[in-house]
């Protein structure tokens, strides 16, 4: 795996729809001009509007320690007034400086470790 992948899930609030779009087009405008190592970044939504999956990806786990300082603030405000039930999961080894990050915002990701890959065909 050449890049460390990570799936967020967050619940969207009552009422707080319209608020939580702000607040994640916030994230993603803080994402476009400061990080260097994201590879992904994508948002969805499902059709009722009550959760969210954020699909990510990193050039290395540090890469999203990074991100998690330039979005610091508005993430903060994010769980504060628009979403909560955060979860995470990682898809390869968190790095200590990751580890000591979800130590430290109380969140508990799920590690995954790579079984299989599809490896891609040789082109003749």
């Amino acid at each position: 795996m050449s890049q460390f992948e990570v799936r967020a899930r967050l619940r969207v609030r009552d009422g707080q729809l319209e608020g939580f779009k702000r607040q994640a087009a916030e994230m993603m405008r803080l994402t476009r001009e400061l990080d260097t190592g994201t590879l992904a970044y994508d948002w969805f939504l499902s059709k009722d509007g009550t959760e969210c999956e954020v699909r990510e990806a990193y050039v290395d786990p540090d890469a999203l320690v990074d991100h998690a300082i330039h979005v610091r603030d508005a993430r903060a405000l994010m769980f504060a007034e628009f979403a909560d039930d955060h979860r995470m999961a990682f898809f390869g080894e968190p790095s200590p400086r990751l580890t000591e990050l979800t130590t430290r915002i109380g969140v508990d990701p799920t590690v995954f470790s790579l079984l299989q890959a599809l490896e891609p065909a040789a082109i003749h």
